[in-house]
């Protein structure tokens, strides 16, 4: 099985404190992600990926790795469908530095199955994710991430 790694890099005008806070306060994730991160955010403890919405499924699951709060942030990351096989799981690290007057945030996910289900929706998931968060902490409006993309008009 060959894995691979996908990384995207931000820049946000916000502090790394704020970055941080939007990443691992439930109330903050769900006005820009549509889900909650819920956890103590403790090396060892377990965290959920929380739909925000009246189901409140849980998406996804994982461990917290490491924690160096506001730089760094490591979890483990599956669909909680898959929580019991260890094969399924990958690695999200969160970098957040200061840079000039704003900041840069890194997001690597990695560990994943080449070409799998997962890698293929995380390479279209985080950017959405991750501009709806810039969005949110320059503007404080959010962007929709569950758009689609709009059916190419055809001419007739």
């Amino acid at each position: 099985m060959t894995k691979e790694a996908i990384s995207f890099t931000y820049y946000i005008v916000s502090t790394p404190g704020k970055v941080f806070e939007a990443i691992t306060k439930p109330d903050l994730a769900r006005r820009y992600w549509g889900h909650e991160n819920v956890s103590d955010w403790k090396p060892g403890s377990s965290w959920e990926h929380i739909r925000a919405n009246d189901e409140r499924s849980i998406e996804l699951v994982g461990k917290v790795i490491e924690v160096s709060a506001p730089t760094r942030l490591v979890i483990t990351w599956a669909n909680a469908s898959q929580a019991s096989d260890p094969a399924s799981y990958s690695r999200v690290t969160f970098e957040v530095e200061e840079y000039e007057a704003m900041v840069r945030l890194t997001v690597t996910h990695d560990e994943l199955e080449a070409g799998s289900g997962m890698a293929n929706g995380i390479k279209r998931g985080w950017p959405i994710v991750l501009s709806s968060l810039k969005s949110f902490l320059e503007t404080g409006q959010a962007i929709d991430v569950f758009a689609k993309p709009r059916a190419s008009e055809r001419a007739a």
